[in-house]
């Protein structure tokens, strides 16, 4: 990325957060009354060429000002994560969470809370995902009770263990089931269950691939295994009607491209798999436009945080349009995060 200089960084800053406000291109004339005479309209045109040239601004009509690309929203968030900001509501939050979710405060409760009241500060569509080593596997193991039934232990962090007996539908010798066990732990002990269903259905329908008879049955055992085990609720989402308000307001987010979010909110754990892999670290995560690996979301920005109980993380944040206001989202999730991860270490 090119470094701008100090004048071309302030103009964009200010392009974009009048753009935020007012959702209409602007010209050099009110930027140049914005930056109170401090520059001239010429500096202020001659550097909105410069800007446009290098990608982070856009002309949608010859005769009208500019509006910020992806690039130019990219440039303004980072400034704002580097600047010092405040936790916006931390402490009301905090109460109003605890109030929401009871004495004791169980982690399904706490969450429940929180994307109402993220939705309600944030006004956009708010979600909250559970701490994801709940279901992060530790170790797989293979019992046989019999011929064909074989007793499934399956270890996840955390300590949770969960057993299921299931029928394998034909003979199995024990060392083979020693074998596929060692297999499975090989390949995936330390990833989330959701991402091993979805990694064992891949290889599984590229089966003709897979050299090694052992491995086959490895994976066909771990398919029947995992199926069977109970799944928890991947996502609590709230305020998803906000939008509808946007797709009259922004005229990037048409009512088919709405459409195609909320269908993505019902069905939940495709939305899931999407922010698990956004989120590779403690912290603030902001994802924009086309840096979304869906084209479905797009036309659309995301704000996440992550809270923590201790050795336990998991994920809040909100989806809104490109043209949020940035500033108030950032403060309002981290604070949210934070009230969560107090509330939840409270309750251990």
């Amino acid at each position: 990325m090119s470094q701008l200089s100090a004048r071309a960084a302030q103009i964009l800053a200010a392009l974009v957060a009048e753009y935020i406000d007012t959702g209409e291109p602007v010209g050099s004339a009110r930027l140049a009354a914005l930056s109170g005479r401090s520059v001239s309209s010429a500096t202020v045109r001659n550097k909105l060429v410069e800007l446009e040239d290098l990608g982070y601004l856009q002309q949608p009509h010859t005769s009208a000002g500019r509006i910020p690309t992806d690039r130019g929203f990219r440039f303004y968030v980072d400034q704002l994560l580097a600047a010092p900001r405040s936790v916006r509501n931390g402490a009301a939050v905090e109460a109003q969470l605890r109030r929401d979710a009871g004495t004791p405060a169980l982690a399904e409760d706490v969450l429940a809370a929180v994307s109402q009241v993220l939705s309600r500060t944030a006004r956009l569509v708010a979600f909250a995902l559970p701490m994801t080593s709940d279901g992060i596997l530790n170790e797989i193991e293979f019992v046989p009770l019999s011929s064909t039934k074989v007793l499934v232990i399956v270890v996840a962090d955390g300590g949770q263990v969960s057993r299921k007996a299931i029928d394998v539908g034909e003979e199995i010798d024990p060392q083979d089931l020693r074998q596929a066990a060692n297999y499975l732990n090989t390949e995936f002990s330390g990833m989330p269950l959701e991402h091993i269903r979805i990694a064992v259905m891949e290889r599984l329908r590229h089966e003709r691939t897979l050299a090694d008879a052992l491995g086959a049955r490895a994976l066909k055992l771990a398919q029947t295994s995992l199926e069977e085990l109970p799944r928890k609720s991947p996502l609590f989402v709230d305020g998803a009607s906000s939008l509808l308000d946007e797709a009259g307001e922004d005229s990037a987010i048409s009512l088919g491209t709405l459409s195609a979010l909320l269908r993505m909110v019902e069905e939940k754990e495709r939305l899931v798999r999407l922010l698990n892999e956004y989120i590779d670290g403690p912290g603030i995560t902001i994802v924009i436009g086309q840096e979304h690996r869906t084209p479905d979301l797009r036309p659309f920005s995301i704000v996440a945080s992550t809270y923590a109980d201790g050795a336990r993380r998991g994920t809040v944040g909100v989806i809104g349009p490109m043209r949020m206001h940035y500033s108030r989202a950032i403060a309002v999730v981290d604070g949210v995060a934070q009230a969560v991860s107090r509330v939840l270490r409270d309750s251990t």
